[in-house]
């Protein structure tokens, strides 16, 4: 007898570890886990089951990015609750996930406890506190480069061309933390 959609959780993560240490966190709290590590593998899964939650990793080791996974999963049932996990989080990469169906979006580190209160928070929230800090160059800046990260699949060549800047340039931005 299979379990019912709503307690099967499917998590798209290419960090091995990272991935069973939130399944078994999932599993502890009720859920039926299944563990992907590319769109490849998760399009695999989503033949034998169709799971109600899923938790997507922005940037993935293989070609397509989490974004297309969250294009599929949405595709293959508007229902499910998919809230996107990021070490890359930017305003552009949160907009596209939200428009391609995620319900959520989390920048890493998150923890069990933030996403399944992301999966509850699903709807809009028209009372959300809007901040009065002006945007700083910096941010600016790391919007911009996540924007044309997320425009080429994450490829770090194509990115620092489009940007005008040395590929080692680019790749030493990214390895820094973000300055807000």
């Amino acid at each position: 007898m299979e379990e019912a959609a709503e307690r099967v959780l499917l998590i798209v993560e290419d960090d091995a570890a990272f991935a069973r240490t939130l399944g078994r966190s999932f599993e502890r709290r009720g859920y039926e886990v299944m563990l992907a590590a590319s769109l490849e593998g998760m399009t695999e899964l989503l033949q034998q089951r169709s799971p109600g939650y899923a938790v997507v990793d922005l940037k993935l080791n293989s070609e397509a990015s989490g974004l297309a996974c969250v294009q599929k999963l949405n595709a293959h049932d508007p229902d499910m609750l998919i809230v996107v996990l990021t070490g890359f989080a930017s305003i552009a990469t949160a907009v596209e996930a939200i428009k391609l169906g995620a319900c959520h979006y989390l920048a890493k580190p998150s923890n069990t406890d933030d996403i399944e209160a992301a999966f509850g928070r699903a709807e809009g929230d028209t009372e959300v506190s809007l901040t009065n800090r002006s945007t700083s160059i910096k941010t600016l800046e790391w919007e911009r480069i996540h924007e044309i990260l997320a425009e080429t699949g994450f490829n770090i060549s194509e990115t620092a061309r489009r940007l005008g800047m040395h590929r080692r340039t680019l790749a030493r931005k990214l390895g820094k933390q973000q300055v807000k």
